[in-house]
């Protein structure tokens, strides 16, 4: 029941910092990605990231939104090809760390 009520509040607050949507929201899973499926700016992201340290009582540890959004790659990079991949950065990720009360990806 617990971790059934961690998962619905971070539900809850991905909601609160997901913008605005004309149609249909997107479903929520433990498999959103916050980048990817919710088109989540740095910014955006960030603050969300900065309510769930605070709300879940979660340590952060070595948790820096550049793992998840880089700089933009300079354009001679980007010539070269040399964009950077970006790891997952899902629900599921922020579900595991509240339950753990720590971040768990570095």
């Amino acid at each position: 029941m617990v971790n059934n009520d961690i998962e619905l509040r971070i539900y809850e607050l991905v909601r609160s910092h997901d913008g605005f949507y004309i149609f249909k929201k997107p479903v929520l899973t433990p498999a959103t990605d916050l980048d990817s499926d919710l088109r989540m700016e740095d910014d955006e992201a960030l603050s969300l990231m900065e309510d769930f340290f605070t709300q879940f009582a979660v340590q952060r540890g070595n948790f820096s939104i550049d793992t998840y959004y880089p700089p933009e790659p300079s354009f001679i990079a980007s010539l070269r090809k040399k964009i950077p991949q970006v790891p997952d950065f899902t629900i599921g990720m922020l579900i595991e760390s509240a339950k753990a009360g720590r971040w768990l990806y570095d």
